[in-house]
């Protein structure tokens, strides 16, 4: 076999090939590729269980007294797991990856918007992952071992993922005890280091005092920090066998281990004034401080593979390509960007909250308003070009996410509800007046 023919090969699809594998990107599952519900919620804790949620609670517990902390954060997260939920469901109904479910609401090439601008962010969350994992091992961004723990982490990463689901399950279900057991170590280390109950709230209130948050503002940080896993949920749950499980994956990932980790997040920079996890462990001693660094490297492995798996499977379905070059070349991306970019975390998801949300909007009101909870999967080869319609009502959440949100509501939240009500109106006025676009009408 000549070196031409090879090199061809690796980037080719072998259509066959792909649809006996495990998570095929270019179709939707089949029966037999559902997986069992335990697996399936494993690693659900394991994504959720990012270092995310513990640099957001840190940053809400520098800015907001801990019982409105805890409620700031209930209400940022449940606003996400609506979405979850909602997109969640999808996946489970037709067996869609996201880049097959914005192809089906905004056309085959109209899908390139969604699909480039979510790849693009969530390498960005790899290469915050791969940094999260030199900073946790190196201890400072200015330590020569920083650069090589993270390039090692960023290959890793990329290997790992080569596996696929299954891959990630081998990862999710050992970390999945340790992280759990540590976590709840130090959440009763930190209340009892404190002093009690009374006296750690009285410490929560001396700090909200520093740096004082709206609840607007805190609540969009929460949104911020976890809307791009809503948006692209459809990524595991298209694997449910049952409707329940599509449902509570999302409610674990973006319920549960957010609370979790933000409360133990808040706990540990309230009490000792540092906020990075690993760092205040070791005031508990060399054995729970070693044992949190071995967890917290299991939820980075665990997070970096899932962060790389969900671009490398969108841009795979959307531009046709072997999962296979997606994984190598949006973990090589992520890998380098992992060398700067996780100093620039806030930043990130202050952004993430106002661009992402208005992405979805269209997708959700097309599926269960216009077309009754039904997509006709068999016509995937046959879909328009672009759903102006989509296009617009996400440039018209964008631009009011930026431009005006009311004072009462969080803007990540008014530009998804912008553009959802901006997709009603085009679409539903050009059905109107006889046009019709998108999936509603597709070519013989």
């Amino acid at each position: 076999m000549s070196e031409e023919h090879t090199k061809k090969s690796w980037f080719s699809v072998d259509e066959s090939q792909e649809a006996q594998s495990a998570d095929s990107p270019h179709a939707p599952l089949g029966a037999d590729q559902r997986r069992d519900a335990v697996p399936l919620l494993t690693l659900a804790f394991g994504w959720g269980f990012l270092v995310t949620g513990l640099l957001v609670g840190s940053s809400l517990g520098a800015g907001l007294y801990f019982p409105d902390l805890i409620r700031n954060a209930m209400w940022g997260n449940l606003i996400n797991f609506v979405v979850g939920a909602l997109v969640g469901y999808m996946g489970y109904q037709t067996a869609c990856n996201s880049g097959l479910l914005y192809r089906l609401t905004y056309g085959n090439i109209g899908a390139y918007l969604p699909v480039l601008f979510l790849a693009a962010l969530t390498i960005g969350w790899q290469g915050i992952v791969v940094g999260a994992f030199g900073l946790t091992w190196a201890g400072s961004f200015d330590s020569p071992l920083f650069y090589p723990i993270a390039l090692f982490a960023g290959v890793l990463y990329t290997l790992t993922t080569l596996y696929g689901v299954k891959g990630l399950e081998k990862v999710a279900v050992p970390s999945t005890v340790v992280l759990a057991l540590v976590g709840i170590y130090a959440g009763w280390f930190n209340v009892d280091k404190a002093g009690g109950w009374q006296a750690f709230l009285e410490l929560s209130k001396t700090a909200s005092t520093k740096q004082p948050l709206s609840d607007t503002d805190a609540i969009n940080i929460v949104i911020g920090s976890w809307v791009v896993g809503g948006v692209v949920m459809a990524e595991y749950t298209r694997f449910a066998r049952k409707a329940w499980v599509a449902i509570a994956i999302p409610f674990v990932v973006l319920v549960v281990t957010q609370i979790f980790l933000q409360v133990i997040g808040a706990m540990g920079g309230i009490v000792s004034g540092n906020f990075d996890f690993s760092a205040y462990l070791m005031t508990a001693g060399a054995v729970v401080g070693v044992t949190g660094l071995i967890a917290m490297s299991l939820a980075l492995w665990t997070t970096g593979d899932t962060n790389l798996y969900l671009p490398a499977i969108q841009t795979a379905s959307v531009f046709h390509l072997p999962k296979r070059v997606t994984i190598v070349v949006c973990g090589a991306i992520g890998t380098v960007l992992g060398l700067g970019i996780y100093q620039h975390f806030m930043d990130w998801i202050s952004q993430i909250a106002n661009v992402v949300p208005p992405l979805i909007g269209p997708i959700i009101v097309d599926y269960y308003l216009f077309h009754g909870m039904h997509y006709d999967t068999s016509t995937l080869d046959r879909l328009p070009a672009w759903n102006p319609a989509a296009v617009l009502a996400f440039a018209a959440g964008v631009v009011a996410a930026y431009a005006y949100t009311p004072a009462w509501m969080a803007s990540g939240l008014w530009g998804l509800l912008v553009s959802m009500g901006a997709y009603v109106v085009l679409f539903g006025g050009a059905r109107l007046f006889g046009l019709r676009f998108g999936y509603a009408k597709v070519r013989p």
